[in-house]
């Protein structure tokens, strides 16, 4: 029994990340809608878009946090609700990241001449991928220490 619940839990583990990509598809395509407003920004439209995207990603990150909690005080899985919660630190940072990539495109397009602001966005691309190969080296340790219960 244990076993199959730990399965479900991890089931549902990979579609809340299918849900957290999908929000971020609709981040970066509402943040591109954003971005072609200029020079009028349609800020109120693009901070209802960020207010959606937080619910969205505060409900994901409560389901993670609970599945975590779950394996680890309910089915003895100590070892697989820490890499949830190196998962969480780890998609905290990229929400973090992604939302100042968008403000240092947004000076990029708004200051072309500034080379500072391109380096920027350069710089945090390059923090971006390297957290999310973070986060998918964080899955394959997941999967990898849970295939036992398989």
């Amino acid at each position: 029994m244990t076993g199959e619940a730990v399965k479900a839990l991890l089931q549902r583990l990979q579609e809340l990340q299918a849900e957290r990509a999908e929000a971020y598809r609709l981040f970066e395509e509402g943040h591109r809608a954003y971005l072609s407003s200029a020079p009028r920004y349609d800020f109120p439209r693009y901070r209802q878009l960020v207010h959606e995207i937080t619910l969205a990603f505060s409900g994901i990150s409560w389901e993670v946090l609970r599945i975590a909690g779950r394996l680890r005080d309910e089915l003895a899985r100590p070892d697989l609700a820490q890499h949830l919660s190196r998962l969480q630190e780890r998609e905290q940072e990229k929400l973090q990241l992604t939302a100042q990539l968008q403000l240092a495109r947004q000076q990029a397009q708004d200051q072309p001449e500034v080379d500072a602001h391109q380096q920027e966005v350069r710089e945090l691309k390059h923090k971006l991928i390297k957290t999310i190969e973070a986060i998918s080296e964080i899955l394959q340790d997941l999967k990898y220490d849970s295939e036992e219960v398989e």
